[in-house]
């Protein structure tokens, strides 16, 4: 079973914050970090230091979307805050939803810990390779 892990965090997170975040959701929903493959985000956040350390030293891929791919994106809890601020209603439903790919669907709706949103998505088969090696 593979996982996405998708993210939505301010500037500037650290790879300690978003890891302790990331890792809290997961335990919190009785998963593990061995399933999870992709680590997903808004583009922007994806080029940062903390999110590109953090999923190096997960040995996760990290993928970047942008905005206007992750708004076109259907989720469960869309923010018209998280839309005015980053042009995208969702970061980390959108992103996880997006990486695993056709058919993928939301096990964690999104949760917020330590100021960063984390959402979990099941891909349908190996469609996470498919949808991440487009970006």
């Amino acid at each position: 079973m593979t996982l996405v892990v998708g993210f939505g965090a301010r500037a500037g997170v650290t790879a300690g914050v978003l890891g302790d975040a990331v890792r809290g959701v997961l335990a919190g929903a009785g998963l593990a970090c061995s399933p999870v493959a992709v680590l997903a985000t808004l583009d922007r956040r994806a080029a940062e230091d903390g999110p590109r350390e953090f999923a190096a030293a997960a040995g996760w891929r990290l993928a970047g979307f942008p905005a206007s791919e992750l708004a076109a994106q259907p989720v469960p809890t869309p923010s018209a805050a998280v839309g005015t601020a980053v042009g995208t209603p969702s970061v980390a439903e959108a992103a996880a939803l997006r990486a695993a790919g056709p058919g993928g669907r939301l096990i964690v709706p999104k949760r917020v810990r330590s100021g960063v949103t984390v959402a979990v998505a099941r891909p349908a088969v190996s469609a996470v390779s498919t949808a991440v090696r487009q970006h």
